[in-house]
């Protein structure tokens, strides 16, 4: 296969992709003993054409943004995404991943039919079924690996020997109603905990929510390790730089590297990892000292403020202790502070990336209650708290399994999410034999633990320890390569997906269309849900009967027609919550919601919210708006908004009750060691889409930056090889000498370093930080630590 795509082609949208020397697209079937020949279908070309075409309406499935495309479709084939117009989240745009999308899709390496592992773990030997076998491995295994029938019996069904871990995106939901609630397990590990857990927490503890940035009304900006000029292309992002460098947004970024995003702001300052909260706590020694607070909006507002106060003064928290700290000058300190409360609408984002250090939770209470001194809070130009469009929730009759054992967490963490725990202590955990139950099948779905949770020789281990691994996915990631059963997911452009509601200025309610039917033998994941429980259902209903007394006691007597009845209605019946296909079950409950001519209108554009047909104008070609201005939902809280400032009930857990800085989380790397810092990049979604050739074209792999000076010293050059090793491993990656980062850190993209040889483009390209990043937690939640690593470089 030739492959014919330019940078400049493919920015243009002139071309998604262009098949040369051939009229189809043919592929070798992966994992198989026998060489077939697999093809996409005939005469595919995804050149786009000037003919007939159909546009349906879609939701991007490549990033956490959920923006809303037209998919053009010309005689079953996806030509060219485009954006969809309607959609107020994304406000017709799709970014260059967005576009990339096609390439998901028509991956000649994607997972094109069930396989069953014929091989050891992580040897890629598979062999290719039908999906009844491979549910039928599922359920009583195989001479390889067991099956979950074999496994509950064993454990007395106790549900919690089984785990599972789920991916972002619009049908992760159904994969928890599944695992969660009709199967019964507790223990469940997402990326949350590898991800923003501890800035989601510390907002909603302080004041409620995470709230949205209204960046195109503010007038100051301090943004925190957030690289937007470079790490998530959205529109908030254009919002900020049409408004920065003098363009009525002042601007002051804090990042251990001069970024794109600091090149575009007024002031940059090189703070030091991990020491955020130093700088935050005095911004707040200033603002509270000289009194510069909005004193009416935290009388009004605010649970212990008074006690906040005493705190920060007390601790003498001022700008000349926090330059020690965080390598910031004093006066530059003063000088934010007092700029941060003279301006009319400042905002300190919020940020939407992993933890930094161990005293995370505590940095995002601070930055929360920073703004709240401002009084910038929940209305326009400042932190906005939204609107969300309600839709009826869906009722789900989950059974009681009187086996069941609690969800573990570690000691060592604090408050232990709801639904979620964290995967460091669970899979530590598991590993070192200290879990008050053995855990023996893991469940995932659309998630690369192997690429994404620090020590991935940890992450092997665990994989290598459970008698049974199950993935659905849509790609052969590097975790799936340990997996025993693999079931082939539909791309999100072969599905239609459950409805959602984003809220916000401007809510609306979307819904993803199936642009063409699943290809191959792949099928949409809530048919998988329900085939899989279908399965399941009955053998796992007999080893319930056998252990569980409670229904035991309960089915004492009854004749078998009335035990049926017993089993549909208490919930044992795993298939009853996919009764109605998705779209089917969308139609119903829009219609419940808003009404007939809602639906039809969702059904049509892809996109709902009231009044749309006369709120819905096109400004110029480029832009269009969505809501009045009076009618956007800049103020939603008015009188009932709290802000937190004491939070007494932490205390009682073992956390401080209002942000306290502690001296063990002063900066310091040893001599001759550097302080590994990890970031994203706007044309990769972590390690989901570095198979994607298109975006390989504008950015084919990760470097490390390394200070030019030190780099000299080393005899290290632009391009040359290093290994940087920790504690735990070694990557070997390019070197990209710069004066942009401090002689003492390091700097390399995340999602690169691919192990799964299925995956022609991202196998073995660049570096895969998990492999050296310590698997560190924060106190609180359990999260990833992802900066407090220190490495030795060298060349090779």
């Amino acid at each position: 296969m030739k492959v014919e795509i330019s940078r400049r082609r493919f920015l243009q949208g002139s071309v998604a992709m262009t098949i040369v020397g051939g009229s189809a697209i043919g592929t070798t079937s992966l994992f198989s003993s026998e060489h077939e020949e697999r093809s996409f279908p005939e005469n595919v070309t995804t050149k786009t054409g000037t003919g007939k075409a159909e546009n349906v309406p879609f939701l991007c499935g490549i990033c956490v943004n959920k923006c809303a495309g037209l998919a053009r479709v010309e005689n079953g084939v996806v030509t060219k995404l485009n954006p969809n117009p309607y959609f107020p989240k994304s406000r017709n745009m799709l970014c260059a991943r967005g576009n990339a999308g096609i390439q998901t899709l028509y991956d000649p390496d994607r997972l094109k039919y069930p396989l069953i592992r014929i091989g050891e773990r992580g040897d890629g030997k598979y062999k290719r079924v039908s999906w009844e076998e491979a549910y039928d491995a599922i359920l009583n295994g195989t001479d390889k690996f067991k099956g979950i029938k074999q496994i509950l019996d064993e454990e007395k069904d106790n549900r919690s020997t089984i785990g599972y871990c789920n991916g972002e995106g619009l049908s992760k939901e159904g994969f928890e109603v599944l695992m969660g609630e009709k199967i019964g397990t507790p223990n469940y590990v997402d990326e949350i905990s590898i991800c923003l857990e501890t800035t989601l927490g510390g907002y909603f503890a302080t004041i409620g929510t995470y709230g949205e940035a209204d960046l195109n009304n503010a007038d100051y900006l301090i943004i925190a390790g957030a690289n937007r000029a470079e790490a998530i292309i959205t529109p908030d992002t254009m919002d900020l730089f049409k408004r920065s460098k003098g363009r009525g947004l002042k601007t002051i970024v804090l990042d251990p590297r001069f970024t794109n995003t600091a090149a575009k702001a007024d002031r940059w300052y090189a703070i030091n990892p991990g020491t955020d909260l130093a700088f935050v706590l005095a911004l707040s020694y200033v603002a509270l000292s000289e009194e510069l607070y909005d004193k009416d909006f935290v009388t009004k507002h605010g649970d212990g403020f008074e006690d906040y106060k005493n705190h920060i003064l007390s601790k003498k928290y001022t700008p000349e202790w926090a330059e020690k700290i965080t390598n910031i000058p004093a006066k530059e300190i003063y000088k934010t502070a007092r700029e941060f409360m003279a301006a009319e609408h400042p905002i300190y984002y919020q940020g939407r990336r992993s933890v930094f250090s161990k005293n995370d939770f505590q940095l995002r209470r601070a930055m929360a209650i920073f703004q709240a001194l401002s009084g910038n809070l929940d209305k326009k130009g400042g932190i906005v708290y939204g609107k969300k469009l309600a839709l009826p929730k869906e009722e789900i009759n989950a059974p009681m399994y009187a086996q069941v054992q609690p969800r573990f967490d570690g000691k060592d963490i604090a408050i232990p999410s709801q639904k979620t725990g964290s995967w460091i202590q669970f899979r530590n955990m598991v590993l070192e034999g200290t879990a008050p139950y053995p855990v023996r099948a893991m469940f995932m779905r659309k998630h690369n633990p192997m690429a994404g949770v620090p020590n991935t020789k940890k992450t092997e281990e665990f994989l290598r320890k459970m008698d049974l691994n199950v993935m659905i996915d849509i790609l052969p990631s590097d975790t799936t390569m340990f997996a025993d059963v693999i079931l082939p997911e539909a791309s999100y452009l072969e599905r239609t997906s459950p409805v959602a509601s984003y809220g916000g200025l401007e809510p609306a309610i979307v819904m993803r269309k199936q642009a063409i039917k699943p290809l191959f033998e792949t099928k949409e994941p809530e048919v998988i849900y329900k085939e899989l429980a279908e399965k399941l259902s009955k053998p796992l209903w007999e080893i319930t009967q056998k252990y569980d007394e409670d229904v035991q006691d309960d089915t004492k007597g009854m004749k078998p027609e009335e035990i049926e009845k017993y089993y549909k209605e208490n919930g044992f019946d795993l298939a009853d919550a996919w009764e109605k296909p998705v779209y089917e079950a969308n139609k119903e409950r829009i219609e419940k919601a808003f009404g007939e001519e809602a639906w039809k209108t969702l059904d049509e554009k892809g996109v709902f919210y009231p009044n749309m047909e006369k709120y819905h104008k096109q400004l110029n070609p480029n832009e269009y708006q969505y809501y009045p201005e009076d009618k956007k939902n800049y103020t939603t809280k008015k009188d009932s908004l709290k802000v937190v400032f004491n939070f007494k009930n932490l205390a009682k857990k073992g956390v401080d009750p209002m942000p306290t800085w502690h001296d063990e989380w002063n900066f310091s790397v040893p001599k001759g060691q550097f302080r590994l810092v990890t970031g994203r990049h706007a044309q990769f979604t972590q390690s989901g889409t570095t198979n994607n050739m298109m975006l390989r074209d504008l950015i084919h792999t990760n470097y490390l930056w390394i200070n030019s000076r030190v780099a000299k010293e080393k005899g290290i050059k632009f391009g040359d090889m290093v290994e940087v090793k920790s504690s735990i491993g070694k990557v070997h990656i390019k070197a990209y000498p710069t004066e942009k980062i401090a002689p003492n850190q390091i700097f390399m993209l995340h999602g690169f370093g691919g192990s799964s040889k299925e995956m022609e483009f991202a196998y073995g390209n660049g570096a895969n930080d998990a492999l050296i990043i310590e698997d560190k937690i924060e106190p609180v939640y359990g999260a990833a630590v992802m900066h407090e690593t220190n490495v030795e470089v060298r060349k090779v």
